[in-house]
């Protein structure tokens, strides 16, 4: 099975390029607030927010690679900057308590809300962490190409197939999972070359949630114990 990290830290996948493009798609999962490219009258946040699921993906993804080329020099220098802007793009569109619930499984039928927000938060936190730097490595230079838009089963949401397109090789295929809530749509799950973020993570965590309590574990990668995309036995 792919995964996205290895316990030695290194990328599985391949390589770096992949491990920037896990980053870069979880950052993607923002609301288009401005292109990167847009002409001089951008649109108002409120009104870019109102796309289909399909244009707010394309317009983060061009957003976020043009904040990349144009800031790499700054968030080189200044990793607070960097800490700062991926913060805020993951936040303000990845539904992370219902992705938390997803990732919880079984372990999480029945958990206080307190509990899950405790988990979803120390998840995040510990995902851009260990993620966020790669960033810097990330190639501009690649291309976002939507390529469908489908309905999920039992009207769970969407899911939207892109793919990165390379100078040279392959398509990396980056597939996002969103649902409608009252504030938009927002993403709950990102798939990497077939690669998903929950399922990763559900299979990641059922070791230590068999042995601790939610708050437990998250308590663990609060404290740097537990590492997400880490091996854990």
């Amino acid at each position: 099975m792919k995964r996205f990290q290895t316990s030695s830290g290194r990328v599985s996948l391949r390589g770096l390029t992949l491990q920037a493009v896990v980053a870069a798609s979880l950052a993607i999962a923002a609301p288009a607030l401005v292109h990167a490219q847009a002409k001089p009258a951008a649109k108002p946040a409120a009104a870019t927010m109102q796309g289909s699921p399909s244009e707010l993906v394309l317009a983060n993804s061009t957003r976020i690679v043009g904040t990349l080329e144009k800031r790499r020099n700054e968030f080189k220098a200044n990793p607070a900057a960097l800490d700062k802007f991926i913060a805020t793009e993951f936040d303000r569109m990845f539904d992370r308590d219902y992705a938390a619930r997803l990732v919880l499984g079984r372990h999480g039928r029945g958990a206080a809300d307190a509990d899950v927000k405790f988990f979803a938060d120390a998840l995040a936190d510990s995902l851009m962490s260990r993620y966020g730097s790669s960033l810097l490595d990330f190639n501009t230079k690649l291309k976002v190409r939507v390529k469908s838009e489908r309905a999920l089963p039992n009207n769970r949401g969407v899911v939207v197939a892109s793919e990165f397109v390379r100078q040279a090789g392959e398509p990396i295929p980056v597939s996002y999972f969103m649902r409608k809530t009252g504030g938009g749509w927002k993403v709950f799950d990102v798939s990497v070359e077939g690669v998903s973020f929950v399922t990763t993570f559900r299979s990641q965590f059922d070791g230590p949630l068999n042995r601790k309590t939610i708050a437990q574990v998250a308590a663990d990668l609060k404290s740097g114990q537990l590492q997400a995309g880490a091996e854990t036995n």
